[in-house]
C-alpha cells in the first residue's frame, strides 16, 4: 500500500467526538498521514451542551496555506466536514487548487443540516457557497436534507426510490461521485446511495432507532479514509457504513455517553475490514 497523505479541514470541540477529534483518529487508523487545519476551536460541540468556548480560526488559513505551498508539502486528498463560513468554503477551494496534488480527490461531507433544518448559524447564502464547493468536488457526502437544499428539490420525510434517483441526477450533474446517507425505505432499515458514472449502487444496513452526535463526521472520516487507502467507492461507503452502526451499537444502553459514539473500541474492527 502506497503511504499517502490526506488534509483534512473542520473544526476541533476538544470533548464531543465529533469534527477533527473523530476524523484524526479514523484516518491515521486507516493507514494514511492526516495533516489537519482546524477552522475553529471549541470546548465542546454545540449539540447538547451550553456555555461552550468558541475561537475562529478563519484568519489564519491563508498563512498556513502560503506555509504548506512555500515547503512544497501537498496532499493526495483533501476532504472536509463542518465549515464555518463562506469565507472558509472559499480558502478550502482555493487550498485544493494549490495543493492537491494532479488527479487527486476533493471529498466533501456538506455538514450544515440534517432533520429538514440548517444547522443554526447557517443560511441561504452559506448554501449558495457550499453549492460551489460541492459541485466542484469530486465525490460528496450529503444527507437528504442536504442534497434537498443543494439541488432546491423539496425536502420529504417519506420518499420511494424515484425521489432519492431525482436527487441523485440532480447531485451528479456536474460529474461528481455522490454517497448519499440515510436513505430509509422502511422503518428498520437505512442506507447510503451511491451514484457513480450513472450507475446507483444501494447499500441496505439495519436502523438504530436511537440517534448519536458525530455519526455523520465517522462516517465521512471512514469512507475518505478507505477511499484514500485504495478502496473502490462501493466498498468504501459500505466499510463506513458498517463501522458507523458498530460505533453506535457500542454506545446504545450508556445514557452518561450522550455527546458521541464510543468508536476507539472498534478501530480494531475497522482495521480488519481494510485489510479484508
Amino acid at each position: 500500500m502506497d503511504y499517502k497523505r490526506i488534509l483534512t479541514v473542520q473544526d476541533i470541540s476538544c470533548i464531543g467526538q465529533c469534527s477533527l477529534t473523530v476524523a484524526l483518529p479514523l484516518l491515521s487508523a486507516c493507514g494514511i498521514e492526516t495533516a489537519v487545519l482546524p477552522s475553529a476551536v471549541l470546548s465542546t460541540h454545540t449539540g447538547g451542551f451550553k456555555g461552550y468556548t468558541f475561537r475562529d480560526l478563519t484568519e489564519d488559513m491563508p498563512a498556513i496555506t502560503d506555509h504548506w505551498e512555500k515547503e512544497k508539502l501537498y496532499f493526495d486528498a483533501v476532504y472536509t466536514g463542518y465549515l464555518g463560513s463562506a469565507r472558509q468554503i472559499a480558502y478550502v477551494r482555493d487550498i485544493a487548487k494549490r495543493l492537491l496534488k494532479p488527479g487527486c480527490p476533493l471529498i466533501v461531507d456538506p455538514a450544515m443540516a440534517d432533520n429538514g433544518k440548517l444547522y443554526p448559524g447557517f443560511d441561504s447564502d452559506f448554501v449558495e457557497s457550499m453549492k460551489e464547493l460541492v459541485f466542484g468536488a469530486d465525490y460528496i457526502l450529503p444527507n437528504i436534507t442536504e442534497a434537498s437544499l443543494l439541488t432546491g428539490i423539496e425536502y420529504r420525510e417519506s420518499y420511494r426510490e424515484d425521489y432519492i434517483e431525482k436527487l441523485l441526477d440532480a447531485l451528479s450533474a456536474s460529474g461528481g461521485t455522490v454517497i448519499l446517507t440515510g436513505v430509509s425505505y422502511d422503518p428498520l432499515s437505512t442506507g447510503v446511495a451511491v451514484r457513480q458514472s450513472g450507475k446507483t449502487d444501494y447499500y441496505c444496513h439495519k436502523k438504530i432507532s436511537q440517534g448519536c452526535h458525530g455519526t455523520g463526521d465517522v462516517y465521512a472520516s471512514v469512507f475518505a479514509g478507505a477511499l484514500t487507502r485504495g478502496k473502490s467507492v462501493t466498498d468504501a461507503a459500505r466499510i463506513a457504513a458498517d463501522f458507523t452502526v458498530a460505533c453506535i451499537e457500542n454506545t446504545v444502553g450508556d445514557d452518561t455517553h450522550r455527546y458521541g459514539v464510543k468508536f476507539e473500541p472498534c478501530i480494531g474492527s475497522l482495521i480488519s475490514a481494510l485489510d479484508d
